[in-house]
């Protein structure tokens, strides 16, 4: 049975939402509504509730919390764990002043219609922020965002549904789900990566409890023997607006290997004319015209499955002013399964490396993050231990099938699909190592996994024992940004080399490091006393600004404005020295305030050529009139017309004299305070460089103590003995939760078996067998008591005649006697 059911419901009619852009008055309406009241962000009164430290950490949990959800332009959510709702909260950004976030006060209350009886540790909102997912370990529920409003006042009831309870949430099953997340093409497509390796897609306008499509993940290849580390999914990220990523999904291991789903479509999800046309119009150039057969058969497999998901491809009369969006139509390839591309390798020059991480990181795979940046397509791995491992796809995604592998799918009444699952299993060939340097004939369409190209690694820095989980966000504004979300705090890493967007913008940049920076630690000195944030978001504006909220455990809201203008701009000053240095001392460039020609003065007048009688002209005379006009003349066009250049070029440069004098008043009184603020702490500095010396001193004493144990003497551990503690850390945090979750499933089934109806007619049976042997023991022990009562009898009568035969015997030998 399918429901459907509509997301994009209307907005009601009392929400007092003016979207950040109207005045904070609120319009006239039929009924009265209360005024509202703009206050900055962190000081709005939800989240200045009493302490929920005991709310916060009712549960000893591993997925880390996030609170937080944003739609994109004006509205901003908050899960109330203390009161069990969600806050829906009217921002303004940038207003009245940039670096400030209002909100309006009071909030609009949402409820579910439900009982939620879980915890919930992070929530998201989908494209059109007409619904929202409340997930956490015990529960997954969709709340649509527009209900009925509430007796109670500033309340909505919103509708909220339960989603793959039947398969992660039930008691007799302990399968986790690991991931969930949004597609980014539809707005009622959930995508889930549960513990037992199985990727789904769920439709909410359909069936709720079962998946539309299901992806069984194979990454070992049948008859292979593999560790518990390689066959456990961590966690999923979809692809972006780049040719096949976007159908494509990517899948991290717990050993860091990532895999590659492709191609991956939600029925009806909506995608632009131009992109698909792109793809149908790839595949014929590089695919058939190939010399390869097998980059041939593999393109005509990716046309097959463009025709029949976006028919209007086939249809000539269709152009792009026709149709500006397609809509995918259900499909499959009866006859093939999507392969599991991957792992993906490193990309080399003729060198082949066995691992697929450097051993410089340490642990085990936490978190993936999938970032588009112009040309380039950055893939991002957390691990345990704090390092980043940062790459690039070296060559494009393509879609992959394996045939002879055909899926399982289900019909309706008119043979339409409404729903999918297949074994994506890893292809032998996918494993090879890819070159640089081999030509594009060689890679095209020949269903090899793009290689990636090493970025940075960057480690983070935190504590050993901290045991962070890393989350990653990307920032809205400037995609080459990305947060990182962990125990410690929030740190900002920025990609300064982007390998394919510099190459096509014709830069010959050298490949420059990412560039960290700690944005905000929740460290107190030791990592036991950090204490995580419980939400997250980066928000910006039209205005090219930038914020990002955090919440504390305790609900404080923590509002930090982030430098966007000058985060890209590489660091040429020393560049620039450097060429001054090596090139010799140069004149330095002063700013123009005067032209050198007014700084010189006027030219010299050379008089012009006169006769030896010039003194005997008079002055009323032709020659003298002549020779007058020729002075004032050159007087003027020396003199006067100087003169005025001065006159004009002071009068335009004294509002610039004005300002830059001004200035330097203002850095000279600047100056000073600074300088009165030194000599005010220049007695504290050498106070505490006094206490800092004693410290020090007793530290270097509670050294040579600390030398004198015995454990101070151990011999530091080998390379070797190192991997291998790696190694026994690897299977303590994944096989034994693996062997774990194995047997608490082996146990469910169990269960299941003995509650489901064939086990209670087997145990029926097992009953009567049982009760028919018995009864045929019974029958068997009564006939043996017979007989033994009957023994019995035989024997005391041979008793009587034995004591009668030696009475008669004891009387013949008395009378012989």
């Amino acid at each position: 049975m399918r429901y459907n059911f509509d997301l994009s419901e209307p907005r009601e009619a009392d929400d007092a939402d003016d979207g950040g852009r109207q005045s904070a008055t609120p319009t006239s309406a039929s009924t009265p509504k209360e005024e509202l009241e703009w206050l900055p962000l962190q000081n709005h009164p939800v989240f200045c509730a009493p302490s929920r430290d005991g709310a916060a950490h009712s549960s000893n949990f591993t997925m880390p919390k996030n609170l937080f959800a944003w739609d994109g332009a004006s509205r901003l959510y908050f899960w109330d764990s203390y009161k069990s709702c969600l806050h829906r909260l009217s921002v303004r950004l940038g207003e009245p002043d940039r670096t400030s976030v209002l909100a309006a006060s009071p909030s609009k209350v949402l409820q579910a219609d439900m009982q939620l009886d879980f915890e919930v540790q992070r929530i998201s909102i989908n494209r059109n922020g007409s619904a929202l997912f409340l997930v956490g370990l015990d529960g997954l529920y969709v709340m649509y965002l527009y209900g009925r409003t509430s007796t109670k006042e500033n309340t909505v009831i919103c509708r909220t549904v339960s989603v793959g309870s039947e398969i992660y949430f039930d008691k007799n099953n302990s399968i986790r789900t690991l991931q969930v997340c949004w597609h980014p093409y539809s707005d009622t497509h959930l995508g889930i990566l549960s513990s037992d390796s199985v990727f789904r897609v769920y439709d909410l306008s359909s069936a709720l409890g079962q998946p539309e499509q299901e992806y069984y993940l194979q990454p070992v290849e049948p008859g292979s023997s593999h560790n518990a580390t390689s066959i456990c999914p961590v966690d999923f990220s979809f692809g972006g607006d780049h040719l096949w990523d976007r159908f494509s999904v990517f899948v991290l291991f717990s050993d860091g290997s990532v895999y590659i789903l492709c191609p991956v479509v939600p029925f009806g999800s909506v995608y632009k004319w131009e992109s698909i046309l792109e793809l149908y119009s790839d595949a014929h150039v590089f695919g058939l015209k190939s010399s390869n057969s097998k980059a041939v058969k593999n393109s005509n497999l990716a046309i097959s499955w463009l025709e029949a998901t976006f028919p209007e491809l086939a249809r000539k009369e269709v152009h792009a002013e026709n149709a500006s969006v397609l809509r995918a139509q259900p499909y499959a390839l009866f006859d093939a399964s999507i392969s599991l591309q991957g792992p993906l390798r490193k990309v080399s020059h003729g060198v082949e490396e066995d691992s697929v991480h450097p051993p410089v990181c340490e642990g085990r795979a936490v978190s993936f993050l999938y970032d588009l940046v112009s040309k380039d397509s950055i893939v991002v791995t957390a691990w345990s231990g704090g390092q980043l491992q940062i790459d690039a796809l070296a060559d494009e995604v393509q879609p992959v099938w394996k045939v002879g592998s055909p899926p399982r799918v289900c019909l309706d009444s008119t043979d339409s699909i409404v729903g999918l699952a297949m074994i994506c299993e890893s292809l032998s060939s996918d494993t090879s190592i890819s070159k640089l340097d081999l030509p594009p004939d060689h890679t095209l369409w020949l269903g090899h996994p793009p290689p990636l190209l090493r970025l940075a690694i960057v480690d983070l820095a935190l504590p050993r024992r901290s045991g962070s989980v890393i989350l990653m966000f990307v920032d809205p504004l400037i995609s080459e940004r990305i947060y990182c979300l962990h125990n410690g705090g929030i740190d900002s890493v920025v990609l300064h080399f982007l390998p394919f967007t510099n190459q096509s913008s014709g830069k010959e940049d050298m490949m420059r490091s990412p560039s960290v920076h700690p944005v905000l630690s929740t460290f107190q000195g030791e990592a036991s006393s950090a204490s995580p944030l419980c939400g997250f978001l980066a928000l910006s504006d039209s205005f090219g600004d930038s914020w990002i909220v955090g919440l504390t455990p305790s609900s404080e809201c923590i509002v930090l404005e982030m430098e966007t203008w000058n985060t890209l701009v590489p660091p040429i000053i020393d560049k620039v020295d450097k060429l001054r240095d090596s090139e010799g001392p140069k004149d330095t460039d002063i700013p123009t305030i005067i032209s050198k020609e007014l700084l010189t003065g006027p030219r010299v007048v050379l008089l012009p050529p006169s006769s030896p009688h010039l003194r005997s002209v008079a002055a009323d005379s032709i020659e003298g009139r002549s020779t007058l006009h020729q002075y004032f003349k050159l007087f003027h066009e020396n003199y006067v017309e100087y003169a005025h250049k001065v006159y004009f070029e002071l009068q335009h440069h004294a509002p610039h004299v004005k300002k830059i004098i001004d200035d330097q008043h203002s850095r000279l009184h600047k100056a000073q305070q600074k300088i009165l603020e030194v000599e005010r702490k220049q007695e504290k500095i050498e106070d505490r460089i006094e206490h800092a010396v004693q410290f020090h001193s007793k530290l270097e004493e509670r050294l040579q103590s600390l030398r004198h144990l015995p454990a101070a003497h151990k011999r530091s551990l080998s390379k070797a003995e190192r991997e291998f503690k790696s190694e026994l850390d690897r299977y303590r945090g994944v096989e034994l939760d693996a062997l774990r979750s194995s047997i608490e499933a082996v146990n469910a089934r169990l269960k299941r078996f003995t509650h489901s109806p064939q086990a209670n007619r087997s145990n029926e049976q097992r009953q009567l067998s049982v009760r028919r042997k018995s009864h045929v023991q019974e029958n068997e022990m009564s006939l043996l008591k017979a007989s033994l009562e009957k023994l019995s009898l035989v024997n005391s009568e041979n008793a009587k005649k034995v004591k009668v035969v030696e009475s008669a015997l004891k009387c013949r030998e008395i009378g012989t006697s």
